[in-house]
């Protein structure tokens, strides 16, 4: 049990935690959503010792290449329309930010519903790998398509993090950012 004066102590500690959150804007939020994602997903993975060990520079090429590949994969599934297969590589927990915000799996599904890209390319890919298992892809989009019987062209930059679970590599995590 606390005293009174324990609890002012704690009450005046949060107060300076909501007073710094609120000064961080949507970016520094993101960014602690980001450090405290890949951190839990480090923390998650102790399980398996194994899984947590740094990948070779072999392994982590190869990682690299996988966790690309799968990018690429979800980018052409919004190309050909199939959300099928893009809902397939999105994990049921992701979150998903963008200039409108965070948005849950189920969001970003009704959103791409019309959605269509006609055209990508994909830049300076940069790569970090977490675990044997994980890995984050930074890179810049260049795309133009249609959303909601509208065409657009866009440049951003992309931020994801993506995790094999049961054999099967799944979106985690993925932002944009307007790139200027």
């Amino acid at each position: 049990m606390s005293t009174p004066r324990q609890d002012k102590r704690q009450d005046k500690r949060q107060d300076k935690r909501k007073a710094a959150m609120g000064k961080l804007g949507i970016s520094g939020r993101v960014s602690l959503v980001l450090i405290l994602s890949a951190g839990t997903l480090g923390l998650a993975q102790t399980a398996k010792p194994a899984d947590s060990l740094p990948p070779s520079s072999s392994h982590s090429d190869a990682l690299r290449d996988e966790i690309v590949a799968q990018e690429r994969a979800g980018l052409d599934a919004l190309k050909t329309g199939d959300l099928a297969i893009f809902g397939a590589s999105t994990a049921g927990d992701a979150i998903f930010v963008d200039a409108h915000g965070a948005a849950t799996k189920a969001e970003v599904m009704e959103h791409t519903a019309e959605f269509r890209l006609h055209d990508y390319t994909m830049a300076d890919v940069r790569f970090i790998p977490l675990s044997t298992k994980s890995g984050l892809i930074v890179y810049t989009l260049t795309e133009s398509g249609a959303s909601h019987g509208k065409d657009f062209t866009a440049r951003v930059h992309v931020s994801s993090l993506w995790v094999k679970r049961d054999g099967k590599w799944l979106c985690l995590f993925s932002q944009e950012t307007g790139a200027r």
